[in-house]
């Protein structure tokens, strides 16, 4: 059987509070600060071990293997960024299209879930339509 603890509250009444159930937290505590600290060493020995020399070569900007001329500073379209968030959107769609699979499977909550869904992909389209009549959609 496990330990409880009888933690008195404000009207008097006890409330029983479970050990193990602080103890699940202290688990979770522990894996974060194991984490943090595995972080933390990993980084300092990457400073510690790594030659420090630097070279006119090294300084200079280096991408894709070509040469760098002009500036650093390149002009990048509107587009990419339309057609990212446009990415982003359906992919927090898709993430909600499975737990919402399962939740249908159940018989006690198959129509409410059927209706949300749809409203859900509603909204989607009405978002997609939109930017189609904006013309973002044209890559001319």
């Amino acid at each position: 059987m496990s330990e409880q603890t009888v933690v008195a509250a404000a009207d008097g009444h006890g409330v029983v509070v479970s050990a193990d159930y602080f103890q699940s937290y202290s688990v979770v505590g522990l894996l974060a600060v194991v984490g943090v600290l595995f972080v933390a060493v990993a980084f300092g020995a990457g400073r510690l071990l790594r030659p420090v020399v630097p070279t006119p070569e090294k300084l200079l900007t280096y991408e894709c293997g070509v040469d760098p001329v002009g500036e650093g500073w390149a002009h990048t379209q509107v587009r990419y960024y339309v057609y990212a968030f446009l990415y982003v959107i359906f992919a927090i769609d898709s993430i909600f299209l499975f737990p919402w699979a399962t939740v249908f499977a159940d018989p006690g909550y198959g129509a409410t879930t059927l209706v949300e869904m749809f409203v859900f992909l509603g909204f989607l389209a009405v978002g997609l339509l939109y930017a189609y009549k904006k013309g973002v959609l044209a890559w001319t």
